[in-house]
This record gives structure tokens, sequence and C-alpha cells, in this order.
């Protein structure tokens, strides 16, 4: 059977319609910079992020760059955020000429461990950059009670998230400014890379919309040193197709990952949280509202399941194998090995497996069978290798095999 990570081909062949006349209209406007479409994305995506406002961005990396403009983030500034993420958390900070922070994640959930912010925080630290990975949100009450406590600007790096609650509040409308991905993969996805940024403040989203058209205001005269930060109008267009699904979408990613865990634990496999032993670490559920961009599982022998999963036909990703504090072009900042554990255990042992809405019942049984295959595999072949064997001779056994899972 044949698995894969994910079926774009399929999402888009139910909605073709839909999202076909809304590049038409596009393409029959010729107005493809800004403009209406835009404006509706814009307001549409506030409104579902319960925010006042959104202002869309050429993706969710520059959402972040651009947030951090805006407050004048630069040399001499520090920024705190997790060192297991994707590259774009740390490398906005570092673009600007800031100084990444690094705090250690809660190992349950992969997300910033609030508890180590507080001894972080100097006087050059300027911001927090919770990132909701993986579709659950960070400990934001915690990331707030510190931020007010210091004056610190929050950027919640929601690219994960769009849609995820906690506390009855939505990702992204916590801090004072929320960032989101519409790469092609996400929940929400456009046809190529886009992105937004969300916020209840007025002025930071009319300082945004200023910096992401080089800083002019009016056309050719440059109040500020911004870039070229646009969302094109057709990327608007499929985002604001797609978002009446988005919803439904995220109820099938919610039903497939309770499948998973009920298929896990009547295989016997489950273990909840981080530990393991021989068996697989499920995700934990923390927040109300999960959106499950990703399932995350943890496993022993990483690499080994993966390759052996992928000759069985089945789609899967790491993320992410190198931790920010340990990638060569960060190398300046003096990370080490062993400096945070539990996101260097995180980028060893955890695994992706297909969740997308279109997986079928027979795909996820398919996909826990052969997790199933390969970790009772490993366990025999652990048991013969350190069990004091003998043969029927009387002599020492010769020694069993070494497992390749």
């Amino acid at each position: 059977m044949n698995v894969p990570l994910l079926d774009l081909k399929a999402q888009y062949l139910a909605i073709k319609a839909d999202v076909d006349a809304a590049v038409a209209e596009v393409l029959e406007s010729q107005h493809f910079i800004l403009g209406p479409v835009v404006e509706r994305c814009e307001q549409a995506i506030a409104r579902y992020c319960a925010c006042a406002h959104g202002v869309g961005v050429s993706s969710g990396t520059d959402a972040l760059l651009a947030c951090l403009m805006a407050e004048h983030i630069g040399p001499g500034d520090e920024v705190i955020t997790t060192p297991y993420t994707f590259f774009a958390t740390a490398g906005a900070i570092a673009r600007v000429g800031a100084t990444p922070v690094f705090v250690d994640i809660d190992p349950s959930t992969y997300n910033l461990n609030t508890a180590g912010i507080r001894a972080r925080v100097t006087q050059r630290t300027r911001a927090i950059i919770p990132v909701h990975l993986y579709g659950q949100m960070a400990d934001m009450e915690g990331v707030m009670a510190i931020a007010e406590k210091h004056g610190l600007i929050v950027i919640e790096d929601a690219a994960q998230a769009i849609g995820a609650e906690h506390a009855g509040r939505r990702a992204g409308s916590i801090g004072h400014y929320g960032c989101v991905s519409f790469f092609p993969s996400k929940n929400l996805g456009a046809a190529g890379d886009a992105g937004m940024v969300v916020t209840n403040d007025p002025e930071r989203a009319d300082r945004l919309k200023c910096l992401r058209a080089h800083g002019a205001r009016p056309k050719y005269h440059h109040t500020l040193l911004g870039g070229n930060f646009r969302l094109d109008a057709i990327q608007a267009a499929v985002v604001s197709a797609k978002l009446p699904y988005l919803d439904t979408w995220t109820a099938a990613r919610q039903r497939n990952a309770k499948q998973y865990d009920r298929l896990f634990r009547e295989a016997g496999l489950a273990s909840e949280g981080p530990q393991q032993s021989r068996r697989i670490g499920l995700p934990t559920v923390m927040t109300d509202r999960h959106i499950f961009n990703q399932y995350v599982i943890r496993v022993s022998r990483r690499d080994e399941v993966q390759t052996a999963l992928k000759a069985r036909g089945i789609g899967t990703e790491v993320y992410y194998p190198v931790p920010m504090h340990l990638q060569e072009c960060l190398a300046y900042l003096g990370g080490r090995a062993g400096a945070f554990p539990e996101s260097e255990r995180a980028a060893r042992e955890t695994l992706a497996i297909p969740i997308h809405p279109e997986l079928s019942e027979s795909q996820a049984r398919y996909v826990v069978d052969a997790l199933h295959e390969l970790v009772i595999a490993e366990t025999e072949a652990d048991e013969e290798s350190t069990q004091p064997a003998t043969s029927i001779a009387g002599g020492p056994a010769p020694a069993a095999a070494e497992s390749t899972v």
C-alpha cells in the first residue's frame, strides 16, 4: 500500500472548481500585487484568528522578519526562542542582527518550556518568539506573564497552528503579533509561498503594511527601511477559496489522530509522553484545540525505522534533525551538544507519520501494522542479543544478528 505523508492533489481535486474560479478572477482582473483580493483575504484570516487586523506578506518567514523590523529589533538586542523549530524562527532573528537566545522545550509538547525563560532574560532582551509546534499552542499564559513583567514584545510563530486554541483564545491573538504561514503543506496552504501577520494593534498593522512595500508611503517616498514582503493576489485567492473548508479538514485531522491513538493502544505500542521503552511515544495533547499539522511519534532507532517505512510505501518526515544551536551558520553563538538535551533528544527520536484529512482507516492501520512489525522485530532481536543463551551441545550459542530496524 502507498501512504503519502501528504496528498495535496486529492485535496485540490475535491475543491477544484472553487480554487480555479478564484484564480481565474485574478487572471481576469490582471491585478496581481495587493489590491481587493488580498484585502478580502486579510479580513477573513484576521476574523478566523480572532484578531482585528491581518497583513498579507510573502511567506511565514517574512512575517517573522517584518515583525522584528517593525519593533526596530536589531544589533545588540536579544530575542528568546526555542532551539527546536524550523530554521526561519531563529534565522529571522539573526537576519536583523539580533541574537537568538535559546530555551529548551517541554519534552511532552515540544513547545518552549516557559519555566526556563526567566533565567534567560537580560537587559538586552527585547522579545520572545514562542512557536506553536505541530499544531499545538505553547504556554502563552506563562509567556505573557514574563513579557509583561519585563516589557517584552511577543511574536507568536503560529506557522503550524492556524485555528489552534487554548483557554478560548486562538493562536496568534494573544501576543503583540501572530505569524501565519500558507506554505502548501500547511493545514491552510497556498499554491506557493505566502503568509500573514495578525494583530489587534492598528498602529502595528499600519506599520507592517508600510514595511512590506519597501517602507514607502506614498509610492517612491520611503519613511521606513522595509522590504518586498507583499502577498500576491493569486496566493490570496487560493487561500480564500480554501478557508471555508479549513475547519472540516481540521476535524478530519483530529479524527485521524484519535484513530492512531486507538490503533497504537490496541497494538500494545502506545507510550504516553517522551518515555518509550521499545514502544511508540504518542503526541501529548495539552491545549483545547490541537489542529495536528503533524502527528509526531517518538521511536528508538528512528532513522532505521524511517528507512524501513519508506520501503513499505509509507511517507514520513523528520522535523527537525538538527536543533538551532547546532546549526553550522549559527555556530558563532557558541552552541554545543548537550546544552539543550530535550531538543536534541527530540531531534534524534521524532518522526512525523501521515495525518492529512484524506487519510483512510485502512491506510492508518497499514502504518500502525508496519510500525508494530518493526518494533516487535527490534524487541526480539534485542532480547536475543542480551540473553545468555547456550547451544544444544552445551557450549556458547552464536551471537544473535544485529537488528536492522
